[in-house]
């Protein structure tokens, strides 16, 4: 399969240990990856909210002599794909008039992102077969990300025996990661946003320690998550608004069930049918 030029790109930053505004600069690069090529330092930047020595810097971490020669390469990363400009045309008649048109034509955008990277859907298809045939399941998710793991868990409970949802921190969190790994888990599902919450990445770091395999949803490759885990499902966070917009990890949720579903689908559609008849028996839901 034809590697993608967004995978082309993470390419350059496998194995570096990056600081924070080296992430930054690293993300900004995924992110506008269409015109990564094409960006002066000083637009990267400003992109990226650091010093334009910071960009120098930073191309320098991964081998260049240079920016320059970080921007030729990600020329030559970019030959043969046609990219359109992530510019607004400001007079279509419905371009976006104000900032809440405008984050949602961002999330639409980080939507097609999602798309896609789901091109290739084998990263997600292998997540879907570690989690359900991790038994149990332990299912993690800290403050932003609370919802989305209360979410996903809800809907897995449906098709998984043994689904987890993990509310402790600290050592009752690490109590509860090797509690779930003796009792037979090998995977625990992550959701881990910005602004990434420390105990969260300690958290991925004790469900290793405890010898569980991590799967990962978060915004970016490069996220300070993404270094602490075994499988990395990246869905784009909106920050335009004062508050997030979560709608590609919201997507990445249902997705994930539709991959257990499928890596395991004559006991899923089992549990469903199960479920429903239980719900019909009482009355769960009004005709």
């Amino acid at each position: 399969m034809t590697t993608s030029p967004v995978q082309r790109v993470l390419e350059l930053f496998d194995g570096q240990r990056l600081t924070p505004a080296q992430r930054r600069i690293a993300r900004c690069l995924v992110d506008h990856a269409g015109r990564a090529g094409y960006l002066s330092s000083g637009d990267l930047a400003a992109l990226a909210g650091v010093s334009q020595p910071s960009v120098t810097r930073f191309a320098t971490a991964l081998g260049f002599d240079g920016y320059p020669a970080l921007r030729d390469r990600l020329r030559v990363t970019f030959d043969g794909y046609q990219h359109a400009p992530s510019t607004v045309d400001e007079d279509a008649e419905d371009a976006p008039t104000n900032q809440y048109q405008l984050a949602l034509s961002a999330e639409i955008a980080n939507l097609q992102r999602l798309s896609e990277a789901l091109r290739d859907p084998a990263p997600l298809a292998e997540a879907g077969r570690l989690l359900i045939e991790s038994r149990p399941l332990p299912v993690l998710g800290m403050r932003a990300a609370a919802a989305l793991a209360s979410s996903f868990a809800y809907f897995a409970a449906k098709v998984h025996p043994d689904v987890r949802l993990l509310r402790e921190q600290g050592s009752l969190l690490a109590d509860r990661l090797e509690q779930a790994h003796a009792a037979g888990a090998v995977a625990m599902l992550a959701f881990v946003l910005p602004r990434y919450p420390r105990e969260a990445v300690d958290a991925l770091r004790d469900a290793r320690a405890a010898g569980l395999r991590v799967v990962t949803v978060t915004d970016s490759p490069v996220s300070p998550a993404a270094a602490e885990s075994d499988l990395v499902l990246p869905a784009a966070v909106g920050s335009r608004l004062v508050f997030d917009l979560h709608a590609a990890p919201s997507a990445m949720v249902t997705m994930l069930l539709q991959a257990m579903c499928d890596a395991a689908p004559t006991e899923t559609q089992a549990r469903l049918e199960a479920f429903e008849r239980s719900a019909a028996t009482r009355q769960v839901f009004l005709p």
